[in-house]
């Protein structure tokens, strides 16, 4: 089987043992965009620690979750967004303002889009979460 997206695999994976009440969740293969959505996550209160294993095929990330995520997933295709245009997508892609927080890709790293509206930066949609 081919895998197309692995951050897209990662939130529908951990989407699913949420709703199955899992206490924790492995991810493979790991890499570096998966480890900083995760560490945005877990600095918001979505999941709890997170630990990247060496296995000798591609590795994988062991997840602890705390059961707070209602929904989760990635956002295809990877919009561009000005700083001025946050509200817009929050509407699209949140249930409500000043619930959950979008990912985004901008030139000074991730981050979530409330961090971009302070920081007066846009960049690329990535992910979505609340």
């Amino acid at each position: 089987m081919v895998l197309n997206d692995v951050l897209a695999n990662v939130y529908s994976h951990i989407l699913n043992c949420e709703n199955l009440g899992k206490k924790t969740c492995r991810v493979r293969p790991k890499s570096k965009m998966v480890a900083a959505n995760l560490t945005i996550l877990q600095d918001e209160g979505f999941i709890g620690e997170f630990k990247e294993v060496d296995d000798g095929k591609g590795g994988y990330i062991e997840i602890n979750l705390l059961n707070n995520i209602n929904k989760c997933g990635v956002i295809k295709p990877r919009y561009a967004v000005k700083k001025d245009q946050f509200d817009k997508f929050e509407k699209r892609f949140l249930p409500a303002r000043n619930m959950g927080l979008l990912i985004i890709s901008t030139p000074k790293g991730l981050m979530t889009h409330n961090n971009a509206k302070s920081k007066d930066i846009g960049g690329k949609l990535i992910a979505y979460c609340y």
